[in-house]
């Protein structure tokens, strides 16, 4: 910041002072109020009435209906297991016996006693820090294609070769830019205030990431897996740790589906009576085909009803195996649920990996959602959360995604905002008419939960990624039944009326 020097009368000056410290504090008293009472506001509002998704309204309605225990795999960064606000509602392994070292159910895994890591060894290592989709095809192609000269044989090649060169410049430029960032924090850092230096710490952590991981072509951060990743048929690997070191996303995804009601300790998740299996399969970085695929079966051969899945990639090379692991999930009844991402585009346009509908598919899995965010913002004309992901046919429907405390690792609470956060509320609702109306198929349960859904069509709102309307009122508003196939956002007491009503 320029530094302005003013020379004043000391009269002047120090009337001068008193006025600037006096706005500084009166705006900081301002913007600490509007933050005090944002702070009562959010606690559970995604459980409230419109625009969350009447929850407590739906329980109400059944107060004096029975349920049955639903199981909600969680595919994700690993859950704490041991948190507080998550005791009885951890999913156990009945069949097999913890801590003997034998696959006792004879199911592939030994000591699965609470679900599986896909990312470790059977020594207990874990990998975690792992390079994006598009750097791992980069890699891969450069060693055929980065040195010349450079034979092409056949269409099929000449495919390859205009991928590797779309990958190549994605990750150099990527690369590059996270560089140049991380000099000018650095730079920034050195003249800093301790104040300023803490507030730039995170920036410069982030970058370095970008720089020495997710874009960094020689780091193979899977290699203490010890398995080869192309191979579906290499199985043999992963351990029994469903937290690993890092569990923040997949703890908070855990508690917003099943954190204990009503218990006066943290936040309410959406459904009561539910069983967590953690699947440990995404790290920080692109998830592995591979293991999302053997994560999916896993869950269904297990008995998960429901599938959580707040992940997402720009690329993927194994598609089809991973489809193949839906179909296997939509043959069984299990109903697949997809976070639609975070950066606020039409994924009608761009894929986001896994999708409802890949290029080779012939229609549409009958136990497949994928879910934007919304926020409580309906009346300020930003109901769609500006990160979100959107689409009128790949986007099923929107769930609350912004400002939602819940669970995070060490019985702690955090709030956090994302697709990855709406994803569960879905999850949560479906698992919640599943354990009240355990006769209907998780295809009906699907098709009342779309069906429910609070409309919006016709609600002129920030567009996604747009300005806010201060700034820009006309070319930034879309209709918001136009960002997905409903137009809606879920209403879990219309589902429980509309499941009543079928019934009957």
């Amino acid at each position: 910041m320029n530094k302005i020097i003013i020379r004043l009368s000391l009269a002047v000056f120090a009337i001068g002072i008193t006025n600037v410290m006096y706005a500084q504090t009166k705006e900081e008293k301002k913007a600490a109020k509007a933050e005090e009472k944002r702070q009562k506001e959010i606690p559970n509002w995604y459980n409230g009435k419109g625009p969350g998704m009447n929850t407590e309204k739906a329980y109400k309605m059944l107060k004096n209906r029975n349920s049955e225990t639903v199981v909600v795999a969680i595919i994700d960064s690993g859950v704490d297991i041991e948190h507080e606000d998550l005791q009885g509602r951890i999913w156990v392994n009945e069949d097999e016996i913890p801590g003997n070292g034998i696959d006792d159910d004879n199911n592939g895994y030994i000591d699965d006693v609470h679900g599986w890591n896909f990312l470790g060894n059977a020594n207990g290592e874990n990998a975690n820090d792992i390079r994006l989709e598009v750097t791992r095809i980069y890699a891969e192609l450069d060693k055929k294609y980065g040195k010349m000269p450079i034979s092409i044989t056949s269409e099929e090649e000449a495919e390859e070769y205009d991928l590797y060169l779309e990958v190549k410049a994605e990750v150099e430029a990527n690369r590059g830019q996270a560089e140049q960032i991380i000099t000018i924090i650095k730079q920034r850092m050195a003249n800093a205030d301790e104040a300023t230096k803490a507030r730039l710490k995170g920036a410069l952590e982030y970058y370095t990431t970008q720089y020495e991981v997710h874009f960094n072509p020689d780091h193979d951060g899977r290699a203490v897996v010890g398995d080869d990743p192309n191979d579906f048929t290499d199985t043999n690997y992963g351990n029994n740790d469903v937290e690993g070191p890092d569990a923040l996303h997949g703890t908070h995804v855990g508690g917003i589906v099943g954190a204990v009601r009503g218990n006066e300790i943290g936040y309410d998740g959406v459904a009561n009576d539910v069983l967590l299996m953690s699947l440990r399969a995404v790290p920080n970085g692109d998830e592995f085909d591979k293991d999302i695929a053997l994560a999916i079966r896993y869950a269904v051969d297990n008995g998960a009803k429901v599938i959580n899945m707040s992940f997402g990639k720009a690329y993927s090379p194994h598609a089809e195996e991973v489809y193949e692991a839906f179909k296997y999930a939509d043959s069984k009844g299990v109903l697949c649920i997809h976070a639609a991402g975070n950066d606020s585009k039409n994924i009608d346009e761009e894929s986001n990996f896994p999708t409802s509908m890949y290029d080779f598919q012939m229609k549409k899995l009958d136990h497949f959602l994928t879910i934007g965010a919304s926020t409580r913002y309906v009346k300020e004309d930003m109901l769609p959360a500006p990160f979100s992901n959107y689409a009128e046919r790949g986007v099923d429907v929107f769930a609350p995604g912004m400002e939602i405390l819940n669970t995070v690792p060490q019985s702690d609470y955090q709030e956090l905002q994302g697709t990855s956060m709406a994803c569960p509320m879905v999850s949560g609702a479906a698992a919640f008419l599943k354990s009240y109306f355990p006769k209907m198929s998780m295809k009906e349960i699907a098709e009342v939960l779309l069906a429910s859904a609070t409309v919006y069509r016709g609600e002129l709102q920030v567009k996604p990624g747009g300005m806010s309307r201060e700034e820009d009122l006309e070319s930034d508003m879309v209709d918001f039944g136009n960002l997905s196939t409903t137009g809606g956002i879920i209403n879990l007491a219309e589902a429980v009326k509309m499941c009543l009503e079928m019934e009957k």
